[in-house]
Formats: structure tokens, sequence, C-alpha cells
């Protein structure tokens, strides 16, 4: 009966359940309409935290723990088939804001923010978890939902804060109240998930556990063979070579990673900016709105982009590189043009061109990869650029490093990302040359084979 249900679970027939409780998870633990305001929150007066702590000893803990959780995150996802580290990321986020709410000290707050990295290292399960209950054909179209879900829940959140900020008047600490009521909710939402019987790598077919040492049921016939973790690693390596052998996909992988290192470190360290530009304790700052705005305009751009038929084979680096230096241009004049209305509309247009490229290269990366080596291709993209991250934090954000102030770190954000445009601009004027010159031999040769 349990092996029937299961079958159930992965076809088509019971889709619809389980990816509406998912959305609806995505959904409560997106809206967190205190988040755009956290950098102001932990500057309060009660916190007794100097922005020093905050911008240096404190938001790069998060990066830290992220990195050092994603790998075990990832294999332990797929072994513990979805649903235990979807209630993981739950209860994380329960802990990151309850702990928002009322730690006081530096390490308590580091604290929270190594929760907060766990939160979103498993957040890997949240998107996986579609890939055991729902038909291979209709993965794309929950996938969808799916993040869909977020996205309105990240939108919800961040409008309905600023509104109870500038308006309402609301404190920030009701702010945090409603954050951790909401992921409350989610969490009790996760409950109720059925529990899959498959997953990608571990548990490749419909199977029950029937016991701790994770025998697995052969349906078909009955035998009993023991996962072998050894083998299922050997497979990941021979599957990662083989990936990354193509030069398309080690192109947008490489940019991808390197993006993503990026975007990761200005979004993280915007508050920060904007809290120099303007001091939220003597102005009304508008940080939820723009969040809104960024994230709306940014789905759009995400919409209108999947409906354009274009040559990314030959003209995709260099489309990277052009977008590369408009991102290097936002971020510098955010950093130089003192005016919280510039920074705004410098940080919207930073988004939209960075959500537009990383849906251009998952298409590029997704092409002609099974499901199991996009999962294998996303993580290790993901894990390369917290790697490259976490050097960076260390270098030139960490009290231990350099310990840079914020204007600088964001020149060199700016400069990060001019280099990454010099680079797929080098690259791609190579690739256009190497195209045409093999097209010139192809037809000179075309003759003489006549």
């Amino acid at each position: 009966m349990a092996g029937a249900r299961g079958a159930r679970a992965g076809g088509g027939c019971c889709w619809a359940l389980p990816t509406a409780l998912l959305c609806a998870y995505g959904f409560f633990c997106s809206v967190r309409p205190s988040e755009p305001f956290l950098t102001r929150y932990l500057l309060e007066p009660h916190k007794n935290l100097t922005q020093s702590q905050v911008f240096n000893e404190i938001y790069p803990v998060w990066t830290y723990s992220y990195l050092v959780l994603l790998f075990p995150v990832f294999l332990a996802t797929d072994y513990l088939r979805y649903k235990p580290v979807v209630l993981l990321q739950g209860l994380s986020f329960i802990v990151t804001w309850f702990m928002l709410l009322y730690a006081q000290r530096l390490l308590a707050v580091q604290f929270l923010e190594f929760f907060y990295g766990v939160g979103t290292a498993t957040d890997i399960a949240y998107y996986a978890y579609i890939y055991s209950v729902v038909d291979l054909n209709l993965y794309q179209k929950v996938t969808s939902y799916c993040r869909s879900a977020t996205l309105v829940g990240y939108t919800v959140g961040s409008v309905s804060g600023q509104v109870l900020v500038s308006v309402a008047g609301w404190s920030l600490f009701s702010l945090n109240v409603i954050s951790l009521t909401c992921v409350s909710i989610a969490f009790g939402m996760a409950w109720f998930l059925p529990m899959p019987q498959k997953s990608l790598f571990f548990h490749h077919a419909s199977s029950q556990q029937i016991s701790r040492e994770m025998k697995v049921i052969d349906c078909k016939n009955g035998s009993a063979q023991k996962v072998d973790f050894l083998k299922v690693l050997r497979d990941l390596w021979q599957d990662f070579l083989q990936c990354y052998s193509s030069r398309t996909m080690l192109c947008w992988s490489v940019w991808w990673a390197l993006s993503t290192c990026g975007y990761f470190q200005v979004i993280n360290y915007a508050q920060g900016l904007w809290e120099m530009v303007l001091p939220s304790h003597s102005s009304e700052i508008y940080n939820g709105g723009v969040e809104a705005v960024s994230t709306l305009l940014g789905a759009v751009a995400v919409f209108v982009v999947g409906h354009i038929k274009t040559s990314w084979a030959m003209w995709g680096e260099v489309a990277l590189a052009l977008f590369s230096f408009l991102i290097a241009a936002a971020v510098y004049i955010m950093d130089t043009v003192h005016n919280i209305w510039v920074c705004y509309a410098s940080y919207v247009v930073f988004r939209i061109i960075y959500m537009l490229l990383i849906t251009i290269a998952t298409f590029q990366i997704a092409t002609n990869l099974s499901v199991e080596r996009y999962a294998l291709v996303f993580g290790v993209n993901s894990f390369i650029a917290l790697a490259l991250q976490t050097l960076l934090t260390l270098i030139v954000v960490d009290a231990s490093g350099l310990g840079l102030d914020i204007f600088t770190q964001f020149m060199i954000y700016a400069s990060y990302f001019a280099a990454i445009s010099m680079l797929f601009l080098g690259s791609g004027i190579y690739s256009i040359i190497r195209t045409y010159r093999r097209q010139e031999q192809v037809q000179s040769r075309s003759p003489e084979s006549h």
C-alpha cells in the first residue's frame, strides 16, 4: 500500500495538493515585511550595535555559514527525501526571527546570522521537492508556480512593511513579529506535505525506507540493496566532468558563478549603503517599496525574455559582456552619486538586469540536460559562487581582513562586474571570429567536394 501511494504521489493525478501546499509554504516563508529594514533595525539604540559591527562582523557570518552548509545540505536533501530539510528550513527561520526580536549582544546576533544561513542553504529543498511528487512533463509548470509564490510573497512582504512603517507608523519590532508569525505558519504547513518516496540520486525509483540502514525495496523483485554513498558520489563526479566538458556549458556556468557572487554581495550590503547615504533615524526611507518594485519589474523581465528568440550560441557571450557592464555602471552610480533616489533607481536596474540574465543562463544550461544533471550543475555553480563570495567577504568586508568602509566596498563590486564584462567581451569576440572562420572554411571546401 505504501508503495502504491508513493507511485501515485509521483504521478500526474496527485500533483495538485503537494504543489498547493508547497506554494503556500513558499508564499508565507517569503512574507517577511521586516527584511528590507534589517540594517535600520540592527542599528537601533536598543540593539547596542555599531555600524562597523553590523557590516564587518555580523553580515559576513551569513556568507560563511551558507558556504559551509551548502554541499552537506545538497546531499542530505536528496538522502532524506526533501521534506525533513524543508521542515529544517522553516524551523531555522523561526529561530532566526525569534532571536532577531530578543537577541542583544554581538555574539547572539552572529548566531542569528548562522541560523539564517541554515535557512537559505536549505532553500534547495523547496525547489527540489517538486522532482519527487510530479511527472517530469509537469515540472516546468509546477516550478513556475513555486517561483511565482515566493516572488508574490516577497513583494507582499516588502509592500506591507513599507506601508506599515510609512503610513501606519508601526515599529520595526512589530514588523519582525509579523515576519515570525508568517514563517511559523509556513512551518506548520510544511508538516502536511506528503513524504516523497523517491529522489534524484539516492532513491531513483518509488521506494520505502524499511530500516535505519537505508535499505531500499525493489518493488519488482523484492530484493533489498543498501544505498551506496560512494557509488552515488562517483556517478556525480563523472556527470560533473561530462557536463563541464562543453564549452557552452562552461561559459554560462562561469558567468553564473561570478555574477551570483557579486549579486549576493550587493544585495547583502545595499541597505548599509543606503543607511550611509541617508540615515534612517533622521529621514523617511522606502527600502520596502524599492525591493517590491525591483522584484516585480524583474519578474516582468524574466517573463519577457522567455519569449525572445535569438542566437544565444553566437551572441550570448557578447550579451553577457554588455549587460555585465551595465550592472557595473549601476553599482558605480549607486556608490558615487550620494542621492538616495539615484541609489534606489540604480538598485532596481541592477536587480532587473541580473534576474534577466540569470534566467537566460538557466535556459542555456538546462538545454539538453537531464533533471539530475541540471540539479548537479545548479549545485556546483551555487557552491562556486559562494566560495568566491566568501573569499571576497573575507578580504574586503570582514573585520579580520581589510574591513573596508561601505563606499569602498561598492567601488570594488563595480570594478568586479567591469572585470566580468571585459572577460566575456574578449571571449565573445574570439568565439564569433572562430565561428565565422569555420563557416568560411566550410564554404571554401564545398565547391571542391563537388
